[in-house]
């Protein structure tokens, strides 16, 4: 426990990137409480919280990744037993949202699974959300509960500026709708962009049916908020390459990499896919080819900034620019 401004304040972690959770213990000061997590005979999840959270702020690290139904059941368990247990407020950080690409009706009968999800959590209890780059933005209207969306582009833009390119870059959206995420990007690094005409004829499959913008010559930089399968980007960064660009590279926010994404990265012309580690990577699940970097500070500031009724919108900013 930490006592910070005067309010009783803890930390916990579930079992989806205890990794993130530490570096945000380290540096928010802190220290991670102790949670007990159990699974039953037939697959129930068991928590005991093991200190107490009374008239607490409690902060909860858990990105819902794979296994997505898993990780979100032991977060609603877990909300639960701390609302029951009396803590004073609730706070979710949630790097990743699972089922977020599910965020509107494409056919009829479907379900809006990532509305579905903002209801379990705001019904077990939670009183507020951090998450980051959600992959969709109307999903903040899907809470009643405040939700912070935090950003990566700060993070991503300071690793490729530190790289001090010789050549021109242009900033590359895989998709028309990535086109403001490019946009943004690019007028951080003081570059243009560039824009992948692809359509998408089944979920994972993309097919790339041309490149809007000049990349002859330039070194190319794909930004995607998730990178699932690597289909699109590995695609991509042939095409760019057979347009005459002269390197490209990938980054992304979350990066998900189910199979076979880690044998088309490496098989692919990118130079490196950069991302965060709001999903923490198995051994299997990493290559020479992938860097990931820390949101951990980012998160850690936020907690802080929440706990001493500062504004976040600092926490956006990359050189005084701020992502719409």
């Amino acid at each position: 426990m930490a006592i910070l401004d005067g309010l009783k304040v803890k930390l916990f972690s579930l079992s989806a990137n205890k990794k993130l959770a530490e570096e945000i213990s380290e540096y928010s000061g802190i220290p991670l409480s102790k949670i007990d997590l159990s699974r039953f005979a037939d697959g129930e999840i068991g928590v005991d919280l093991a200190e107490t959270v009374r008239g607490h702020h409690v902060f909860l690290v858990q990105p819902t990744h794979e296994p997505v139904n898993e990780n979100i059941m032991e977060l609603l368990i877990t909300i639960d037993a701390m609302k029951r247990a009396s803590a004073k407020t609730i706070n979710l950080l949630m790097p990743y949202y699972g089922y977020s690409r599910q965020d509107r009706k494409s056919k009829s009968r479907q379900p809006i699974s990532a509305k579905l999800v903002a209801n379990l959590i705001e019904t077990a209890g939670a009183t507020r959300v951090l998450a980051m780059d959600l992959h969709a933005g109307q999903i903040q209207g899907f809470f009643d509960i405040p939700i912070d969306n935090f950003r990566a582009m700060p993070i991503l833009v300071e690793y490729f500026k530190n790289k001090n390119f010789e050549d021109e870059i242009v900033i590359v959206s895989p998709d028309h709708g990535g086109a403001v995420r490019a946009r943004n990007m690019g007028e951080s690094m003081g570059a243009p962009i560039a824009i992948i005409d692809k359509r998408r004829p089944q979920p994972n499959v993309a097919e790339i049916m041309g490149i809007v913008g000049d990349v002859e010559g330039k070194v190319a930089i794909i930004v995607d908020d998730i990178i699932d399968t690597a289909g699109t980007i590995t695609a991509a960064a042939q095409a760019l390459m057979d347009k005459g660009a002269k390197k490209v590279y990938a980054c992304c926010t979350h990066p998900i990499f189910s199979p076979p994404a880690i044998d088309r990265i490496n098989a692919s012309v990118l130079e490196e896919v950069v991302c965060t580690n709001t999903i923490q990577l198995p051994d299997h699940k990493k290559s020479p080819k992938i860097v990931q970097l820390s949101v951990a500070k980012l998160f850690a500031k936020g907690v802080l900034n929440i706990i001493y009724d500062r504004p976040l919108s600092s926490l956006f900013k990359y050189d005084g620019f701020i992502p719409n």
